[in-house]
């Protein structure tokens, strides 16, 4: 299977943390948007990194950080968010999840959403 194929989808789920620069500063956690409005970037990108190593050490599970901290509505989900292919997701975040191999997780990702970590899962 060529990774050029226009046609190939993909599947992921992803932790998002939104921050004063998200284009939406509301969420199914914080729907007035108040602890959106008063996180910065850099506040965003160190929780998501204290996330991503719960994960990697086996302290936590994906979608068990995903379904307790993305802001995300796919949290329910456990952040998945289902297949998707090209040109169906903001630029940043799709280029990450096709670089990705299936069960690979990736670094912080920045969109106008806010901060991610994405793991492939299909």
């Amino acid at each position: 299977m060529s990774s050029s194929s226009s046609s190939e989808k993909v599947r992921a789920s992803h932790i998002l943390i939104k921050h004063q620069g998200s284009r939406r500063k509301a969420s199914w956690k914080d729907p007035e948007g108040r602890v959106i409005s008063a996180t910065t970037r850099d506040d965003a990108v160190s929780q998501l990194k204290d996330l991503r190593v719960d994960i990697v050490s086996g302290k936590a599970s994906f979608s068990d950080v995903a379904s307790r901290y993305s802001d995300c509505s796919s949290a329910k989900r456990g952040g998945d968010l289902g297949s998707f292919g090209r040109g169906q997701m903001q630029k940043p975040f799709e280029e990450a999840t096709y670089a990705l191999k299936v069960g690979e997780m990736s670094d912080i990702v920045d969109t106008d959403s806010g901060v991610h970590i994405i793991t492939r899962t299909g």
